[in-house]
């Protein structure tokens, strides 16, 4: 139940204030105050109001905003105060009950593998390897550790089956007699958006806008749109104002811009204290052996390392993703996430709560493809610890979507439905065609939703795409891309006869 607006927005203010309290950009603030009243235009008499004016002139007025607003892109609305705090995890119980199932599973999975193997969760390094780790932390991808007894935990095609088997109990005899003619291979009832709900949402996508990436090829002279599209980019870079350059990226950046403007979008600063902090992150990598390290290794082994455009980033990607499983500032994300962070026991202490730790760290055990998240993300950052920054943020703003249960709008569960629904209403014949077939279409796309396309488009293209995932704060283009795909196919769909030959 929503809120009537007003305690609704002094909620969200009060939650804000709470959240930034304990930021460094507060005691930043808080340093630059102290430092003004030394200047000679601040006056005892109208100290309040030269304060704030110094702060403005300063920028750090801007800052204090793109921090606010990067807020409120992350956290939900407040529910209503008698919600129960469940539900601003997820608020349908059986997705809940759903993803808490499956996170025992994959919990099974990792335990299994770990006394079958007989290698403990995590263990101290002794010396000598942290030594050898810490020379060659640049060049990681050269050790060929023996992996072949470690397999992924899941696949993406794992998590379809289960999503598959989702339903919603209270629609079990089937007297929802509009969503029985949803012919897909996702069974629950939950709102998505039609085509002219879409297009309200994305009319910066419309044929009458200039898009980056299409408008600058041949048939238009590119100056034209182009020119004009970098220098208003180097306008909204100059006034360092999130909400602007989010605005901006729905039409596609330019790419000698694009790396400055996501970190503007995602609020990211790369300051001193961050810098300690991914260092800090290392040293932890350096000191202790997790199992999950070798699943990142054979990760990155049996997907990026064999990318035509992304083998040659081997090493940060074990960097990032190293540093990752170790940060538990990512658990925070768990708040508004349906996913719960997986526990394990202290050796001979299983079932002790006092005992119990979050594994790994940050609460995220990766899946077969998870280091295509980060791969893109090399082309824009060569700095390591501002990569991690980036990579991190879009993680908790983004991709941990697309492999949780929920009904939120941008959660996997919807794009799939929405993809589903866009093919079935627009391209019938062709969804009863590949359906007859036993080449169900959500089999095809899931793959790529799942990844957001990373590994089945160009690297420009990607890029391209996840500039409007950040304008719009929304992954729900992907199913639209998807669904857009099979429209520019539909021909040749027509046309095969097994899932093989669609593929």
């Amino acid at each position: 139940a929503m809120l009537d607006p007003d305690s609704g927005l002094s909620l969200t203010i009060a939650r804000i204030v709470q959240r930034l309290q304990g930021s460094s950009l507060h005691s930043q603030l808080e340093r630059q105050a102290r430092v003004s009243l030394h200047k000679p235009e601040i006056k005892l008499e109208s100290l309040k109001e030269d304060i704030k004016d110094f702060l403005k002139t300063s920028g750090w007025e801007k800052k204090l905003q793109n921090a606010v607003y990067s807020e409120l892109n992350v956290f939900p609305s407040p529910c209503h105060p008698a919600a129960p705090p469940e539900h601003m995890k997820e608020p349908l119980a059986y997705m809940r009950k759903a993803q808490g199932s499956w996170e025992k599973r994959i919990l099974k999975s990792l335990n299994s593998m770990c006394t079958e193997l007989s290698i403990p969760l995590a263990q101290k390094r002794p010396a000598s390897e942290q030594k050898e780790l810490l020379n060659k932390w640049n060049e990681m991808g050269t050790d060929e550790p023996d992996l072949s007894l470690f397999r992924p935990v899941y696949a993406p095609k794992d998590f379809l089956e289960v999503l598959m088997n989702l339903r919603n109990p209270n629609y079990e005899n089937g007297e929802q007699p509009s969503f029985r003619n949803h012919l897909g291979l996702i069974q629950v009832p939950l709102k998505v958006k039609d085509i002219p709900e879409l297009k309200e949402d994305f009319n910066e996508l419309g044929l009458n806008t200039g898009q980056l990436g299409i408008d600058d090829s041949a048939q238009v002279p590119p100056e034209f749109f182009e020119n004009e599209h970098v220098r208003v980019g180097q306008k909204v870079l100059a006034e360092q104002d999130s909400a602007a350059a989010q605005q901006y990226v729905r039409q596609g950046c330019p790419t000698a811009l694009r790396a400055d403007l996501w970190a503007l979008i995602l609020n990211i600063s790369n300051q001193p204290e961050d810098i300690l902090y991914y260092e800090q992150l290392k040293s932890n990598v350096i000191q202790h052996d997790l199992l999950v390290d070798s699943l990142i290794y054979k990760d990155v082994k049996l997907t990026a390392s064999n990318d035509d455009y992304y083998f040659v980033f081997e090493d940060y990607l074990y960097q990032v993703l190293l540093c990752f499983s170790r940060d538990t500032s990512v658990l925070e994300h768990f708040t508004y996430s349906s996913a719960t962070p997986p526990k394990s026991y202290i050796q001979g202490k299983v079932g002790m709560e006092e005992y119990a730790v979050f594994y790994p760290p940050n609460g995220v055990i990766p899946f077969h493809g998870f280091s295509m998240y980060v791969a893109p993300l090399c082309f824009l950052y060569h700095e390591p610890s501002k990569l991690y920054q980036i990579f991190r943020e879009m993680y908790v703003r983004f991709f941990f979507r697309l492999h949780s249960i929920s009904s939120h709008p941008s959660g996997i569960v919807s794009l799939c439905l929405l993809f589903e629904t866009l093919l079935q209403t627009h391209l019938p014949q062709l969804f009863y065609h590949l359906r007859e077939i036993g080449a169900q279409p959500l089999r095809i796309s899931f793959k790529w939703m799942v990844r957001a396309f990373s590994g089945y488009l160009a690297t420009d293209q990607l890029l391209l795409l996840w500039d409007r995932i950040l304008g719009y704060n929304s992954l729900e283009i992907l199913a639209v891309l998807a669904a857009a795909v099979f429209a520019f196919r539909a021909v040749n769909l027509m046309e095969v006869t097994s899932l093989a030959a669609a593929e």
